[in-house]
């Protein structure tokens, strides 16, 4: 059985009755908002483990919602629509979402990207330090703390995991499906988009010129690659 707290966010009470008996009966425990403000207000008063949100609600919108909730919270998010393109999945991952399903998706499938969504990297290896220190960069594994030039950067637990994982494999190029197969799951290997977004947003936090990276550098048709010592 599985464990931890859910919050589904959805303006049908059809599909959040479907949503939390279905996810109850796995062991979760769940809770339901009926839009975003109402997410947002439970999110302030209690903290949840996973959040389901559906992108297309009356008023304040799933994206809109999914900013707000990342600015304050590290919980993970999965945005659900009817809508199925490249665009849109990019735009829910630029909001602050870990991954994105479309409408409508089987039981299994919906159970899979929960699980994938709530694992974490094991904090080190035994092998590895427990802590990296480059020129303006530090990257504490156990405590999964950064600090970028002696200021303290928040990272989503995903951005953290992609990054451990790719400081913990420095100097090699790593393929996207080994990349994404190795912080999301053995099921996805196809979603190359969500590692352009994620290497987007690391660059973002933890470089000091994003569009010239010195630590995270692109691998042409291959992959990304940690650079050590840059």
């Amino acid at each position: 059985m599985s464990s931890g707290k859910i919050l589904v966010v959805d303006d049908e009470p059809q599909i959040r009755r479907v949503l939390r008996t279905t996810l109850t009966a796995q062991g979760y425990e769940v809770f339901d908002a009926r839009n975003g403000e109402d997410a947002l207000e439970r999110i302030r008063e209690d903290r949840f483990d996973l959040i389901l949100l559906d992108v297309n609600m009356p008023g304040m919108g799933g994206l809109e919602t999914c900013r707000q909730i990342r600015a304050t919270s590290e919980a993970a998010i999965i945005m659900l629509s009817v809508r199925n393109t490249e665009q849109d999945k990019v735009h829910a991952l630029d909001a602050g979402a870990d991954d994105y399903v479309s409408k409508p998706f089987s039981t299994p499938e919906l159970l899979a990207r929960i699980r994938a969504a709530l694992r974490r990297l094991p904090t080190s290896a035994e092998a590895s330090p427990d802590s990296i220190l480059l020129e303006g960069l530090e990257v504490h594994l156990a405590a999964r703390r950064v600090v970028v030039r002696g200021k303290e950067i928040r990272l989503t637990p995903k951005e953290f995991d992609l990054l451990h994982y790719l400081i913990s494999n420095p100097d090699l190029p790593i393929p996207h499906v080994k990349l994404l197969q190795a912080v999301w799951g053995p099921d996805y290997g196809d979603q190359v988009e969500y590692l352009r977004v994620f290497i987007n947003q690391l660059r973002k936090k933890i470089e000091l010129d994003p569009s010239h990276p010195k630590f995270l550098l692109t691998e042409p048709w291959v992959g990304y690659r940690f650079l050590r010592n840059p």
